[in-house]
């Protein structure tokens, strides 16, 4: 029998969203296979998507910003120890000076951003980065930053730098006023409901066959559709999996302000009004401190209260 350990049930944890004591009873039956863990978690009900959860909030801010013309867009997290020290203007200043970089200069990666002129300076941002080390005495970390371009790209930052989210359009209306404020309301709708994709067209095919595979065993343990034909099996999967795409997939979400509508029809009526078709091409949204885990000593005792 394959050693569990209170790291393997953390990271299952983080993975999944379900209890540590579902976590150990999974990891158990597959024999620590973190992969088969998941797939059973999800079986029983205790994982609905293989999503991280329970996360554990870094301090630091989420910034998306765009440019004048609103063409190109970026949304960088940038961590530090403190709240206190989130909160210092320098801090804010040094976070959008990193965002307005990578708009003008689209860095290949942190290291190279990092040595890249920062905008509006004369010093690189690592040298920019030790100049606020020196004043604000915490350490500072540039932990990821992405960028979209558009014909139209509108920002969004959420209760003051927990999430920053872009969305990007293709569209010859620009940045008209309904083209903007249609993509604001998808900022809001990525915020709120996190979705995995823009369109099923981007689900790759392993995630459609695994979320099959859990339908069909979902339905092997109700009573009820256990005894159907294969064939009207067959069909309730695929009208289950519709409903996934519709939780996963941006454009066929319900809209959050009108539910009866789903994103892409709410486009669609705000493409009528700018007197062109709207087409969103890309999103991004990142959580400050996601993925980030606890102190593996204060996991090992929150483990350890609960299984003994």
């Amino acid at each position: 029998m394959a050693k569990i350990s209170v790291a393997d049930i953390n990271e299952l944890r983080q993975m999944t969203g379900a209890g540590i004591m579902d976590c150990k009873k999974a990891l158990t039956e597959a024999e620590g296979d973190k992969d088969k863990a998941v797939q059973l978690l999800r079986e029983k009900g205790l994982a609905t998507q293989a999503k991280k959860a329970g996360r554990v909030a870094a301090e630091g801010l989420a910034l998306a910003l765009v440019n004048a013309d609103n063409t190109v867009g970026a949304v960088v997290e940038v961590n530090i120890e403190t709240d206190f020290a989130a909160k210092n203007p320098k801090f804010k200043e040094f976070v959008e000076a990193v965002a307005n970089t990578v708009i003008a200069e689209n860095p290949a990666d942190v290291e190279a951003l990092k040595n890249t002129t920062i905008a509006g300076g004369s010093v690189t941002v690592a040298e920019a980065l030790q100049e606020l080390f020196l004043s604000v005495r915490e350490n500072i970390q540039i932990r990821r930053f992405a960028r979209l371009e558009g014909d139209a790209v509108v920002a969004y930052v959420h209760q003051g730098g927990q999430a920053g989210v872009l969305t990007a359009a293709k569209t010859a209306a620009g940045a008209a006023s309904a083209v903007l404020e249609a993509l604001k309301d998808c900022d809001f709708q990525v915020a709120a409901m996190h979705p995995d994709f823009l369109v099923r067209e981007d689900v790759p095919q392993s995630r459609i066959d695994e979320e099959k595979e859990i339908i069909l065993k979902q339905m092997e343990e109700d009573p009820k559709l256990a005894s159907k034909p294969e064939q009207a099996k067959v069909k309730i999967a695929e009208g289950k999996l519709g409903k996934i795409y519709s939780e996963i997939c941006l454009m066929e979400q319900s809209f959050v302000k009108e539910n009866k509508l789903t994103v892409k029809q709410y486009v669609d009526t705000k493409a009528k009004e700018a007197g062109a078709d709207i087409e969103i091409t890309g999103f991004v949204c990142f959580e400050l401190g996601e993925g980030i885990e606890k102190k593996a000593d204060d996991f090992a005792a929150e483990v350890a209260s609960m299984i003994g």
